[in-house]
């Protein structure tokens, strides 16, 4: 057993999923509100879609208050005072900081290709920083932000939003406890039906709000996408690849768009493991997820869900006794579920329990108890560096048709 990762006790949710014997991971005390101990004062720049999507979370959090937000954009301005009633808007991040030098923190939420400078100003003006994934669009970029907050000495939190996953957090502790034993094979897609696309009677605002579809400046669906799921499996397995190839194509949205829309790819470990990595624009099945297949059993993982299929040579690990078994198809579902007759009583029990928050509140959260608590940061600069360094590369043999080789020094801010 890893030593810090204990195996799940009895109070650990899990609920019966379909097909296999399956067990739904779930602590039992999510619902309730954060408690950070102190209060602390934000500020948010960019308020696109990422900048939107903190503005609904932030609202979650008692002790933070959103004092400023920027934009370059007018009309994200002025979207943005309906939504976030009381705190101040500014058309730079310059501007802000010299109206407000009390804020505590930014939540970078620009353009990938635009994280750079925000991050070294708020660095160089003594605040901690939450940048959204991917870290930046190339290498170069990746190291100036993270030589900036080596030297710092402020909290700094790369948005792989995995690594403060609850649900993530307690599959993992199966996974690392031996759960699965050996990984064989990693497989992970992210479907969606969106054609990335927002028009404009502004040409270069519809370019400047399309930057995803331009490939001078865009990691396309590896980085996008891809990344954040690269970072959650080398959180689970502690490897990274060594070897990348990729192959993608324009096939759902034929609007003149040079960037894929739909990618495979193949990430090749150097114990000859391999990640099979899809994502599509143009199909919604099966959602975002990854699989951990090991020679024991197989952990999906879906985000606001997970679950656990176990091999039947697998070995009990103790955690069994407490479980109720259920029928799914041909086989028997294992269900350990904390509270199972409240869960019931409220109709919980045979709807599921899933994680009552989207992934960006348990990234928030836990940045927010870095700076309130002194806890360690669930994703660093640097181990953000690395994941976004594996999406470049994937993007890369997506561009060129050519497998790319990986080396440590790809991986290091040197």
């Amino acid at each position: 057993m890893h030593p810090s990762n204990p195996s799940p006790d009895r109070r650990t949710i899990l609920m019966a999923g379909a097909g296999g014997a399956a067990t739904q991971i779930l602590p039992d005390f999510l619902a309730a509100r954060p408690h950070l101990g102190a209060e602390l004062r934000v500020g948010l720049v960019g308020v696109g879609r990422q900048g939107r999507a903190m503005l609904a979370e932030l609202g979650k959090f008692d002790e933070v208050t959103l004092l400023a937000y920027c934009d370059t954009d007018e009309r994200r301005l002025r979207s943005a005072s309906r939504r976030a009633r009381g705190a101040q808007g500014y058309a730079t991040q310059e501007s802000m900081l010299a109206a407000h030098p009390d804020l505590d923190a930014l939540l970078i939420a620009t353009p990938t290709h635009l994280h750079r400078e925000p991050c070294k100003e708020g660095l160089a003006a003594k605040k901690h920083i939450y940048c959204e994934s991917p870290l930046a669009h190339t290498l170069a970029d990746c190291r100036a932000i993270t030589g900036a907050a080596s030297s710092a000495g402020k909290v700094f939190q790369t948005g792989y939003q995995g690594r403060a996953n609850p649900v993530y957090a307690l599959a993992r502790s199966f996974v690392r406890s031996g759960a699965i034993r050996d990984v064989v094979s990693l497989a992970a897609q992210s479907n969606q039906k969106n054609s990335w696309r927002t028009p404009s009677s502004d040409p270069a605002r519809e370019k400047a709000l399309n930057w995803r579809l331009d490939p001078e400046v865009s990691l396309g669906l590896p980085g996008e996408l891809g990344a954040q799921q690269f970072d959650v499996l080398h959180w689970f397995t502690s490897k990274y690849p060594v070897r990348v190839e990729a192959s993608g194509a324009v096939l759902a949205w034929r609007d003149g768009r040079q960037v894929s829309d739909t990618v495979h790819a193949k990430l090749t470990y150097k114990d000859g493991s391999q990640l099979d990595w899809s994502a599509t624009l143009g199909n919604t099945y099966n959602g975002t997820q990854e699989l951990l297949m090991g020679t024991m059993g197989t952990v999906r993982l879906a985000w606001t869900h997970g679950w656990l299929f176990k091999e039947s040579d697998a070995p009990t690990q103790g955690w069994e006794v407490y479980a109720n078994r259920q029928q799914f198809h041909n086989d028997e579902g294992i269900t350990l579920i904390a509270d199972a007759t409240k869960l019931a009583s409220q109709g919980k029990l045979k709807k599921g329990v899933g994680l009552p928050h989207p992934g960006l509140y348990y990234g928030l959260e836990s940045f927010f108890q870095s700076i309130a608590k002194g806890s360690k940061v669930v994703c660093s600069a640097e181990e953000g560096l690395r994941a976004t360094a594996i999406a470049i590369k994937v993007q890369a043999a997506l561009a060129t048709g050519r497998p790319q080789n990986i080396d440590e020094s790809d991986l290091t801010s040197k």
